[in-house]
């Protein structure tokens, strides 16, 4: 494992299943992004609706509620957009449907970077293994390779303009061998102010700092630096 170096791109993507997995796995490197004026827009493919700490929230509101709550996560870390797909929390497959919405908002951000999370099992972390994470990771990276560089995948996004792409980069969270590490301490704060955005995934009082600071601080302990966040690094080149 090796303390990255923050590459040189323009445009960076994050595609999750719910609101606030991105700020759990990428957060604090999102943030340091920004603040190097890299472009960066997120991709929620569920609408959260199956999950909340707090229990006062009817279900049929839920997905209202978490939508506000990821956009003002979103501006805390400075990202430009977030384009929320909608299907239903705790169902998300890797359908054709789903891999095609990606693929055309890959072609249409034209990111050089893109996040995702881990589209394999992993025994190491039975709470990283939940289905639609696993269905959101493998649409991501079939939509990365090969449909959103393919001329003839989909073509009625040809029809409407838009252009096949190339990712240079992809970037996955929750693996089980992570080899690429951001030395986050930076923009932790930012991180957990973030996180505590979602107000509807924290019974009252509860405080996910800490756990969180946690497993940050033993990513970055070997490197010699105070937080960390760890990904698996596939590259195109």
């Amino acid at each position: 494992m090796a303390l990255n170096t923050l590459a040189d791109f323009e445009r960076a993507l994050v595609v999750v299943a719910h609101p606030d997995d991105a700020e759990f796995g990428s957060a604090g490197t999102v943030a340091l992004w920004t603040d190097r004026g890299i472009e960066v827009n997120y991709v929620i493919c569920t609408d959260g609706a199956a999950g909340a700490a707090d229990l006062t929230i009817e279900q049929s509101q839920l997905a209202s509620v978490r939508e506000k709550e990821q956009r003002e996560a979103a501006d805390v870390l400075g990202v430009k957009e977030v384009i929320f797909l909608g299907h239903p929390d705790g169902q998300l497959r890797a359908t054709d449907e789903i891999r095609g919405q990606l693929v055309k908002v890959i072609r249409q951000h034209r990111p050089e970077l893109i996040v995702c999370q881990n589209a394999v099992r992993n025994y190491s972390n039975l709470f990283g293994n939940h289905p639609d994470h696993l269905a959101a990771g493998q649409l991501a990276i079939e939509a990365v390779y090969p449909y959103a560089r393919n001329p003839h995948a989909y073509p009625e996004l040809l029809a409407q303009g838009l252009q096949p792409h190339s990712v240079r980069e992809v970037w996955v969270v929750g693996t089980e061998n992570p080899e690429h590490v951001v030395d986050v301490t930076t923009t932790v704060e930012r991180k957990l102010a973030a996180l505590a955005k979602h107000r509807s995934q924290h019974t009252p009082g509860q405080d996910v700092s800490g756990r969180v600071l946690e497993r940050m601080a033993k990513m970055g302990e070997p490197h010699g630096v105070a937080y960390a966040e760890a990904f698996r690094r596939l590259s195109s080149g």
